[in-house]
C-alpha cells in the first residue's frame, strides 16, 4: 500500500479479520481473482457496487457493461470514489484503481472500453458488496 493516510484507516490486524483471506491479498496486497470466479461479475440487477472494505459507494450497475474479460467492468466509477496510481508490476504500466476512502486496490482501468468514456474499470468482484435498488 501507499503511503497515503485515508478517511478510513485500520491495522493489518484490523484489515484480517474484517476482510475474508481472498480479499485480504487482492484489497491490501493487491493481488487479482481469477477470472470468472466471483458472482458479481455475473450480477445483472439494479444497485450500487461498494467498497468491501469500507462501504464506500464505488459504482453504480448502470455504468456496468459486459467486458468477456472475466472481471466486473464499468465504464466510469461514482464522482471521487477512487483515484488511480501507477502500477509497474508485472512488467507493464497500468493504471491501478484504489477507494478513495479506505486505500484498498479494486483493480486497474484501461482506455479500451466503450463510449461515451473509452474506459474500462476492471474490478475484482470480491472487493466489492453488491446492494440491488
Amino acid at each position: 500500500m501507499d503511503h497515503k493516510t485515508y478517511p478510513v484507516t485500520r491495522t493489518e490486524a484490523e484489515w484480517r479479520k474484517l476482510l475474508t483471506p481472498e480479499q485480504y491479498e487482492i484489497m491490501r496486497e493487491h493481488g487479482t481473482e481469477a477470472p470468472g470466479s466471483c458472482a458479481l461479475n455475473y450480477e445483472k440487477r439494479h444497485g450500487t457496487f461498494s467498497c468491501a472494505g469500507c462501504g464506500q459507494p464505488l459504482f453504480m450497475s448502470r455504468k456496468k457493461f459486459e467486458s468477456g474479460t472475466g472481471w466486473p467492468s464499468f465504464k466510469d466509477p461514482v464522482p471521487g470514489s477512487v483515484e488511480k496510481s501507477t502500477d509497474t508490476s508485472h512488467g507493464m504500466m497500468r493504471d491501478e484503481v484504489h477507494c478513495s476512502r479506505c486505500g484498498s486496490h479494486l483493480g486497474h482501468v484501461f482506455d479500451d472500453g466503450p463510449l461515451p468514456t473509452h474506459l474500462r474499470y476492471c474490478i475484482n468482484g470480491v472487493a466489492m458488496n453488491f446492494k440491488p435498488d
